[in-house]
Protein backbone atom coordinates (compact mmCIF):
# COMPACT_ATOMS: atom_id res chain seq x y z
CA UNK A 1 0.00 0.00 0.00
CA UNK A 2 1.68 3.41 -0.79
CA UNK A 3 2.95 5.47 1.84
CA UNK A 4 2.55 9.46 1.70
CA UNK A 5 5.04 11.58 3.41
CA UNK A 6 3.16 14.34 5.15
CA UNK A 7 5.46 17.90 6.58
CA UNK A 8 4.24 20.53 8.67
CA UNK A 9 6.73 23.50 9.10
CA UNK A 10 7.04 26.85 10.88
CA UNK A 11 9.16 28.85 8.81
CA UNK A 12 8.98 32.09 10.57
CA UNK A 13 8.94 33.76 7.39
CA UNK A 14 8.97 32.14 3.89
CA UNK A 15 11.00 34.79 2.27
CA UNK A 16 13.63 34.60 5.13
CA UNK A 17 13.78 30.83 4.64
CA UNK A 18 14.48 30.69 1.51
CA UNK A 19 17.89 32.23 1.90
CA UNK A 20 18.34 29.96 4.07
CA UNK A 21 18.50 26.50 1.88
CA UNK A 22 14.64 26.23 1.36
CA UNK A 23 15.09 25.14 -1.93
CA UNK A 24 17.69 22.36 -1.77
CA UNK A 25 15.99 20.82 1.36
CA UNK A 26 13.13 20.35 -0.44
CA UNK A 27 14.69 18.67 -3.51
CA UNK A 28 16.48 16.39 -1.13
CA UNK A 29 13.25 15.08 1.06
CA UNK A 30 10.52 15.31 -1.94
CA UNK A 31 7.54 14.94 0.17
CA UNK A 32 4.32 14.27 -0.98
CA UNK A 33 2.61 17.00 1.23
CA UNK A 34 4.59 20.19 2.97
CA UNK A 35 2.27 22.21 5.06
CA UNK A 36 3.94 25.73 6.25
CA UNK A 37 2.98 27.95 8.64
CA UNK A 38 4.10 32.18 9.85
CA UNK A 39 5.02 32.28 6.22
CA UNK A 40 4.63 36.02 6.61
CA UNK A 41 3.92 37.26 3.28
CA UNK A 42 1.12 38.23 1.01
CA UNK A 43 0.54 36.51 -2.20
CA UNK A 44 1.68 39.31 -4.17
CA UNK A 45 4.72 39.17 -2.66
CA UNK A 46 5.66 35.80 -3.74
CA UNK A 47 8.26 34.94 -5.37
CA UNK A 48 7.70 33.25 -8.61
CA UNK A 49 10.29 30.47 -7.53
CA UNK A 50 7.38 29.59 -4.86
CA UNK A 51 4.15 30.24 -6.89
CA UNK A 52 5.00 27.26 -9.66
CA UNK A 53 7.66 24.72 -7.92
CA UNK A 54 7.60 21.96 -10.63
CA UNK A 55 6.19 18.62 -9.51
CA UNK A 56 4.12 20.33 -6.83
CA UNK A 57 0.52 22.22 -6.62
CA UNK A 58 1.16 25.40 -4.53
CA UNK A 59 -1.65 27.20 -2.37
CA UNK A 60 -0.96 30.28 -0.22
CA UNK A 61 -3.12 32.05 2.54
CA UNK A 62 -2.85 35.18 3.94
CA UNK A 63 -4.66 37.62 6.32
CA UNK A 64 -5.40 41.30 6.86
CA UNK A 65 -1.79 41.64 9.14
CA UNK A 66 0.58 42.62 6.69
CA UNK A 67 4.19 40.95 7.23
CA UNK A 68 2.24 38.27 10.15
CA UNK A 69 0.79 34.80 9.96
CA UNK A 70 0.00 33.09 6.91
CA UNK A 71 0.14 29.55 6.11
CA UNK A 72 1.00 27.15 2.35
CA UNK A 73 0.36 24.23 1.67
CA UNK A 74 2.82 22.58 -1.52
CA UNK A 75 1.42 19.25 -2.41
CA UNK A 76 1.87 16.38 -5.45
CA UNK A 77 -1.44 15.58 -5.48
CA UNK A 78 -4.12 18.60 -6.47
CA UNK A 79 -6.55 18.59 -3.59
CA UNK A 80 -10.17 18.01 -5.05
CA UNK A 81 -10.95 21.14 -3.42
CA UNK A 82 -9.18 23.96 -0.79
CA UNK A 83 -10.14 26.34 1.36
CA UNK A 84 -8.21 29.35 2.67
CA UNK A 85 -10.48 29.90 5.80
CA UNK A 86 -12.31 27.72 8.33
CA UNK A 87 -15.50 29.19 7.56
CA UNK A 88 -15.95 30.99 11.44
CA UNK A 89 -16.76 34.37 11.06
CA UNK A 90 -15.98 35.10 14.16
CA UNK A 91 -12.04 34.66 13.82
CA UNK A 92 -11.75 37.16 11.44
CA UNK A 93 -9.35 37.00 9.05
CA UNK A 94 -5.56 36.26 9.87
CA UNK A 95 -4.36 34.06 7.28
CA UNK A 96 -4.20 30.67 9.95
CA UNK A 97 -5.59 28.12 8.18
CA UNK A 98 -6.20 26.02 4.39
CA UNK A 99 -8.07 22.91 4.51
CA UNK A 100 -7.89 20.60 1.89
CA UNK A 101 -9.94 17.62 0.80
CA UNK A 102 -8.13 14.64 -0.83
CA UNK A 103 -10.84 12.49 -0.81
CA UNK A 104 -9.62 9.94 1.25
CA UNK A 105 -8.85 12.22 4.27
CA UNK A 106 -9.11 16.08 5.05
CA UNK A 107 -6.05 18.35 5.84
CA UNK A 108 -6.12 20.85 8.02
CA UNK A 109 -3.07 22.94 7.87
CA UNK A 110 -3.28 26.01 10.75
CA UNK A 111 -1.30 28.28 12.34
CA UNK A 112 -3.24 28.26 16.12
CA UNK A 113 -2.65 31.98 17.60
CA UNK A 114 0.14 32.76 20.17
CA UNK A 115 -1.27 34.21 23.67
CA UNK A 116 1.47 35.41 24.90
CA UNK A 117 1.02 39.15 23.92
CA UNK A 118 -1.52 40.03 25.72
CA UNK A 119 -4.98 39.11 27.65
CA UNK A 120 -6.56 39.51 24.99
CA UNK A 121 -4.51 37.45 21.93
CA UNK A 122 -4.70 34.73 25.24
CA UNK A 123 -8.62 34.91 25.12
CA UNK A 124 -8.78 34.81 21.25
CA UNK A 125 -6.53 31.94 21.02
CA UNK A 126 -8.82 30.12 23.36
CA UNK A 127 -11.94 30.85 21.50
CA UNK A 128 -10.28 30.32 18.14
CA UNK A 129 -9.02 26.38 19.62
CA UNK A 130 -13.03 25.33 21.11
CA UNK A 131 -14.45 26.65 17.64
CA UNK A 132 -12.25 24.82 15.64
CA UNK A 133 -12.84 21.88 18.08
CA UNK A 134 -16.77 22.10 16.88
CA UNK A 135 -15.32 22.52 13.37
CA UNK A 136 -14.24 18.96 13.32
CA UNK A 137 -16.13 17.24 15.65
CA UNK A 138 -18.96 18.47 12.35
CA UNK A 139 -16.58 17.15 9.96
CA UNK A 140 -16.15 13.94 12.22
CA UNK A 141 -19.96 13.25 12.31
CA UNK A 142 -20.33 13.39 8.48
CA UNK A 143 -17.66 10.50 8.15
CA UNK A 144 -14.61 12.42 7.18
CA UNK A 145 -10.84 11.23 7.76
CA UNK A 146 -8.89 14.07 9.51
CA UNK A 147 -5.43 15.15 9.53
CA UNK A 148 -4.89 18.63 11.54
CA UNK A 149 -0.66 19.51 11.43
CA UNK A 150 0.64 22.68 12.27
CA UNK A 151 1.76 25.24 15.05
CA UNK A 152 -0.75 24.60 17.87
CA UNK A 153 1.32 26.72 20.07
CA UNK A 154 0.99 24.91 22.94
CA UNK A 155 2.91 21.88 24.56
CA UNK A 156 0.67 19.14 25.57
CA UNK A 157 1.86 17.41 28.88
CA UNK A 158 5.05 17.91 30.45
CA UNK A 159 6.90 15.48 28.70
CA UNK A 160 6.68 18.08 25.57
CA UNK A 161 9.03 21.16 26.96
CA UNK A 162 12.79 20.94 28.38
CA UNK A 163 11.27 23.07 31.73
CA UNK A 164 7.79 22.49 32.58
CA UNK A 165 7.48 24.22 35.98
CA UNK A 166 9.49 27.42 35.00
CA UNK A 167 6.77 28.01 32.24
CA UNK A 168 3.49 26.39 33.99
CA UNK A 169 2.30 30.18 34.03
CA UNK A 170 3.26 30.81 30.62
CA UNK A 171 0.94 31.06 27.79
CA UNK A 172 1.73 27.80 25.49
CA UNK A 173 1.33 25.64 29.02
CA UNK A 174 -1.30 26.98 30.53
CA UNK A 175 -4.04 24.48 32.20
CA UNK A 176 -6.83 25.88 29.98
CA UNK A 177 -4.85 25.76 26.90
CA UNK A 178 -3.42 21.95 27.74
CA UNK A 179 -6.98 21.21 28.99
CA UNK A 180 -8.42 22.21 25.30
CA UNK A 181 -5.43 19.38 23.98
CA UNK A 182 -6.93 17.00 26.58
CA UNK A 183 -10.48 17.53 24.49
CA UNK A 184 -9.06 17.10 21.50
CA UNK A 185 -7.45 13.40 22.31
CA UNK A 186 -11.03 12.84 23.91
CA UNK A 187 -12.71 13.56 21.13
CA UNK A 188 -10.78 10.49 19.31
CA UNK A 189 -7.68 12.86 17.64
CA UNK A 190 -4.42 10.86 18.04
CA UNK A 191 -1.15 12.77 18.63
CA UNK A 192 0.65 10.49 16.25
CA UNK A 193 3.99 11.16 17.82
CA UNK A 194 3.22 10.20 20.56
CA UNK A 195 2.29 6.24 19.03
CA UNK A 196 6.07 5.62 18.28
CA UNK A 197 8.13 7.75 20.79
CA UNK A 198 6.77 7.88 24.27
CA UNK A 199 9.86 9.41 25.71
CA UNK A 200 11.24 12.91 26.46
CA UNK A 201 13.36 15.26 25.18
CA UNK A 202 11.77 15.77 21.77
CA UNK A 203 11.45 19.36 20.85
CA UNK A 204 10.14 21.09 17.90
CA UNK A 205 11.08 24.97 18.85
CA UNK A 206 13.62 26.92 20.61
CA UNK A 207 14.25 30.20 21.70
CA UNK A 208 16.64 31.52 19.52
CA UNK A 209 18.10 34.27 21.47
CA UNK A 210 19.22 32.13 24.19
CA UNK A 211 21.06 29.65 22.13
CA UNK A 212 18.33 27.07 23.27
CA UNK A 213 18.32 24.74 20.36
CA UNK A 214 22.14 23.79 20.93
CA UNK A 215 21.23 23.07 24.55
CA UNK A 216 17.73 21.20 23.68
CA UNK A 217 16.29 23.79 26.08
CA UNK A 218 13.02 23.18 23.93
CA UNK A 219 9.28 22.81 23.42
CA UNK A 220 6.94 20.20 21.73
CA UNK A 221 4.23 22.41 20.11
CA UNK A 222 4.01 21.57 16.22
CA UNK A 223 2.03 17.89 15.80
CA UNK A 224 0.29 15.86 13.67
CA UNK A 225 -3.11 14.58 14.74
CA UNK A 226 -5.16 12.09 12.84
CA UNK A 227 -8.68 11.30 13.84
CA UNK A 228 -8.96 7.41 15.32
CA UNK A 229 -9.67 5.80 11.83
CA UNK A 230 -6.77 6.97 10.77
CA UNK A 231 -4.33 5.62 13.48
CA UNK A 232 -3.40 2.38 12.31
CA UNK A 233 -2.81 4.11 9.11
CA UNK A 234 -0.01 6.09 10.60
CA UNK A 235 3.52 4.30 9.59
CA UNK A 236 5.87 6.54 11.22
CA UNK A 237 5.93 9.59 12.59
CA UNK A 238 9.03 12.00 13.08
CA UNK A 239 10.61 15.33 14.49
CA UNK A 240 13.49 16.71 11.58
CA UNK A 241 15.21 18.53 14.26
CA UNK A 242 18.93 18.79 12.43
CA UNK A 243 16.52 20.81 9.54
CA UNK A 244 17.89 24.10 10.54
CA UNK A 245 16.44 27.69 9.05
CA UNK A 246 13.76 28.75 11.32
CA UNK A 247 13.00 29.22 15.25
CA UNK A 248 10.91 25.74 14.55
CA UNK A 249 11.89 22.32 13.05
CA UNK A 250 9.67 19.92 10.37
CA UNK A 251 7.87 17.47 11.91
CA UNK A 252 6.04 14.51 9.72
CA UNK A 253 4.11 11.60 9.38
CA UNK A 254 4.20 8.86 7.22
CA UNK A 255 0.49 7.43 6.35
CA UNK A 256 -0.42 4.21 4.04
CA UNK A 257 -3.49 4.78 2.29
CA UNK A 258 -5.07 2.85 -0.78
CA UNK A 259 -4.31 4.69 -4.38
CA UNK A 260 -5.43 3.89 -7.48
CA UNK A 261 -2.36 6.15 -9.78
CA UNK A 262 0.97 6.72 -9.69
CA UNK A 263 3.60 9.10 -11.33
CA UNK A 264 7.22 9.45 -10.86
CA UNK A 265 8.63 12.52 -8.68
CA UNK A 266 9.91 15.50 -10.58
CA UNK A 267 13.29 14.42 -11.16
CA UNK A 268 11.82 10.92 -13.13
CA UNK A 269 13.12 8.44 -11.09
CA UNK A 270 12.74 7.88 -7.00
CA UNK A 271 10.14 6.56 -5.33
CA UNK A 272 6.37 6.90 -6.66
CA UNK A 273 3.90 9.02 -5.11
CA UNK A 274 0.17 8.04 -5.05
CA UNK A 275 -2.57 10.20 -6.43
CA UNK A 276 -4.58 9.53 -3.46
CA UNK A 277 -7.65 11.14 -4.40
CA UNK A 278 -10.47 8.66 -5.16
CA UNK A 279 -10.95 7.77 -8.48
CA UNK A 280 -13.83 9.55 -10.17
Amino acid sequence: MPTLRLLSWNVNGLRAILKKGFEDWLNRDLPDVLCLQETKVATDQLPEKLRSIPGYHSYFGSGERKGRDGVALISRCEPLSIDYALGIKELGDEGRAIVADYGQFVLFNVYFPNGKASRERLDYKLRFYDLFLDHIEGLRSQGKSIVICGDLNTAHKEIDLARPKANEKISGFLPDERAWMDRLVEKGFIDSFRIFHPEGGNYSWWDMKSRARERNVGWRIDYFFVSEDLKDRVQSAFILKDVTGSDHCPVGIELSLPGKRFYLDRSGEGRKTPDFRPEM
